[in-house]
This record gives structure tokens, C-alpha cells and sequence, in this order.
């Protein structure tokens, strides 16, 4: 008798990976076929019974019945031996559920995402209706990539102040807080993805708070906001004064982009004497400050000088540094003359738009996710030319 197959092995790894992940069926049996040096044998198909359904009814109903269809076919046509266990499984889909009865608009599955390293697992609420409208609850490329980024690359996003533009499903923000970002900020212009998101993130055991309440820096609580992107307000966007801006897919409708850098102008351009003084580390201070031509100013001043907010005493020493805001926006190409006009209305906001997908990568820790195509996404780091 062949002995079980290895969980722990890279290719075990990924098969559970992929179906925990709801990947289409082709892409799972293809990891199927490499468990098993090329066909599908009767030890990889112990190994899905035992660690991929070994709880059937969490998957989606039809996924799973479509999944069984073509792993059952594809061992027959290979002239193998089915496991009693899938046919009876099978048979038992085929007969007590029927394809229609799940094709409701405001149908919901569970994903579970795995990051293979570091070993991470989330788990998400998705949309089944996404050509219908209902794109916030979906899971789009850039979200991943910039996950991945997040995990890859820690020490860019903890102890930072984080703000996504458009959060989706939540899994950008809950990357965040895996990696102890000071405060993590959420938002989004759609209600329902929004309740969406706040499941998401309760589901992974993060809490969450709706308003903006200040000094709360609780790294297992997350603040979602309502924050349509024409209706937002200048106030309302300097009372969130972030470390670091964030957006996934967040380039798509020209219709939108106008509001996009708008939003993004007033969140990257807070670096200036008022938005200091806010802050208790300036209050109260007394140094001789100076300009960068030497000129002295009023004792509370305090200097801008290349992106970072300086207090300097008579001895030279600097009380606090702090960086201006930057923005990572994460985005796929699909219309080239959409991308272009954000490039425009990016240059009349005077934000500096640098391209660094092939500077700043992150790790493959989404291997396994074949319906996923790392290098698809570019990413830009945005600042404000005000702050140059």
C-alpha cells in the first residue's frame, strides 16, 4: 500500500492551497497531477478527501459539485481507479442540490487566501456576481499583489499609519495588521461592500471601529470608513493625516479619476506648519528654527526640508522627524488611455507619479494561485510636488 502523501511537501501545499482558495477546477486538478508525478493516483486522491474535504460543507455547493465532475472524469480518462469517497460525494451533489437554486444576486462564497511564507491564512467573503455590479466583494489582482508587497516587505507598513482607498474585500487591511501597521484605516464609496469588508475583517478576529476616534492605536483594531471619493471633504481627509496611502485597482474608470487625485492631493499635501503644530511631539517647543537659507522664523515654526517636518534647536539636534505622506498604488493596465489621463490630472495636482514595479517586488507567495499573475500588476509611488 502506497504510503500518504506529505502535507507538508511544497506540491501538498499547494493543492490545498488551491481549492481552499476556490482556483478554478483546471488549476486545482493541475496540482493534483503534480502531487502525483503526472497523474492523478489514488494516493493524491486520499490526500483531497482527507485535507481538502475533509469539512465539505464549507465550500460553495456548485464549485465543489463542478470540481468533483472534472476530477472524477479526468482519473477515468486516464484509465484510473476512482475513490468510493468522491462518487458518493459526487452523487450526493448531483442529487440533493441544483445549480439555479445558488444563482441569487447577493450569493456569497468563502475563499480562504494562503500566503505559503510567511504561513498566513485569511479568510474572505467574495461576490459570485461580479459582472453584475458587485465588484467591491470581489478579489482583484492588485489586492493581492499588494498584499503580497505588505508581507514581503514589513518593515515599509508597521508602526505606520495605513489608509486604503477603496478596500474591497478587506485583505489589504488585514495584511496590515498581520504585520502591526500602528493603525490601519479602511474605506470605501459602496455600503454594501463595506458591510462586506467589516465581515471580513471580524471573521479574521480584528475589530472594528467606524469612526475616527484619535490616540487609538490598537493594532487588532481596524477603522472603516464611508468615504465616497466626490463627496469627501478636505477636512474630512486631513482629519485621517496617514504615514502611508493605499490603493489596489483603484485606476479603472475615467469618470472617477478626476476624484482620485483630488483625495489623493489632500492626503499627500498635509506636511506643512499647521498639520505639525497638531501633533503633540511639536507642541510647546522653543528652538531657534531655521529656513533653509538660514532665515530665522517664529519660534513655534516648524521647517519643511526634503519631504520631512524638522524642528532644529541652537545646537543643530532635531527634536522630530517626520516623513511625508507617500502613496502605493497598486494597478493593472487594461485601458492605456485611462492610465494616461490619471498620469494628466496626476501632474495638474502636482503629485510626482514614479513608476517602481521593477524596483520594489514583492516575494511569490501566492505560487500556487495559477488564475494569479504576479507580474500583470504594476505599482507606483506617489507623492505630493508641494513637498519637494
Amino acid at each position: 500500500m502506497e504510503e500518504d502523501l506529505d502535507p507538508s511537501l511544497p506540491s501538498s501545499r499547494h493543492l490545498l492551497s488551491s481549492i481552499l482558495a476556490m482556483e478554478p477546477s483546471h488549476c486545482v486538478i493541475s496540482h493534483a497531477r503534480a502531487c502525483g508525478g503526472g497523474s492523478i493516483t489514488e494516493q493524491v486522491q486520499q490526500f483531497i478527501w482527507d485535507h481538502c474535504l475533509s469539512a465539505p460543507g464549507d465550500f460553495h455547493a456548485p464549485y465543489l459539485k463542478n470540481f468533483l465532475k472534472k476530477l472524477i472524469s479526468q482519473v477515468e480518462s486516464d484509465r484510473g481507479y476512482v475513490l468510493d469517497n468522491l462518487y458518493e460525494l459526487y452523487a450526493h451533489y448531483m442529487t440533493s442540490f441544483k445549480d439555479d437554486s445558488f444563482a441569487k444576486r447577493d450569493a456569497r462564497i468563502c475563499k480562504r487566501i494562503s500566503f505559503l511564507f510567511p504561513e498566513v491564512v485569511f479568510s474572505l467573503q467574495c461576490s459570485l456576481n461580479m459582472l453584475e455590479g458587485d465588484t467591491g466583494c470581489s478579489i482583484w489582482p492588485s489586492s493581492l499583489f499588494l498584499s503580497e508587497l505588505i508581507l514581503s516587505h514589513p518593515e515599509l507598513f508597521s508602526d505606520k499609519s495605513c489608509f486604503e482607498i477603496g478596500s474591497g474585500v478587506g485583505l489589504v487591511g488585514l495584511c496590515l495588521a498581520h504585520v502591526k501597521a500602528s493603525q490601519v484605516i479602511l474605506s470605501d464609496g459602496d455600503l454594501s461592500t463595506l458591510a462586506n469588508m467589516k465581515f471580513n475583517l471580524e471573521l479574521n478576529h480584528l475589530n472594528v471601529e467606524a469612526n475616527m476616534t484619535e490616540g487609538n492605536k490598537d493594532p487588532n483594531k481596524v477603522k472603516c470608513l464611508y468615504l465616497p471619493w466626490e463627496s469627501a471633504s478636505e477636512s474630512q481627509l486631513q482629519e485621517i493625516m496617514p504615514d502611508l496611502v493605499l490603493g489596489a485597482d483603484v485606476i479603472y474608470d475615467p469618470a472617477c479619476l478626476p476624484h482620485l487625485v483630488r483625495v489623493l492631493a489632500i492626503l499627500l499635501n498635509q506636511m506643512n506648519s499647521s498639520f505639525c503644530r497638531q501633533h503633540s511631539s511639536c507642541k510647546n517647543l522653543s528652538p531657534n528654527i531655521k529656513l533653509g537659507n538660514g532665515e530665522a522664523r517664529h519660534e513655534n515654526d516648524i521647517e519643511i526640508c526634503d519631504g520631512r517636518c524638522k524642528a532644529i534647536y541652537n545646537d543643530g539636534s532635531s527634536s522630530m522627524s517626520k516623513e511625508a505622506p507617500v502613496a502605493y498604488i497598486a494597478y493593472v493596465i487594461r485601458n492605456i488611455e485611462t492610465f494616461n489621463y490619471f498620469l494628466t490630472l496626476g501632474t495638474q495636482g502636482n503629485l510626482d507619479i514614479v513608476d517602481l514595479t521593477d524596483s520594489l517586488k514583492p516575494l511569490n507567495l501566492l505560487c500556487f494561485m495559477q488564475s494569479y499573475n504576479q507580474a500583470s500588476v504594476r505599482l507606483l509611488r506617489i507623492t505630493s510636488s508641494n513637498m519637494q
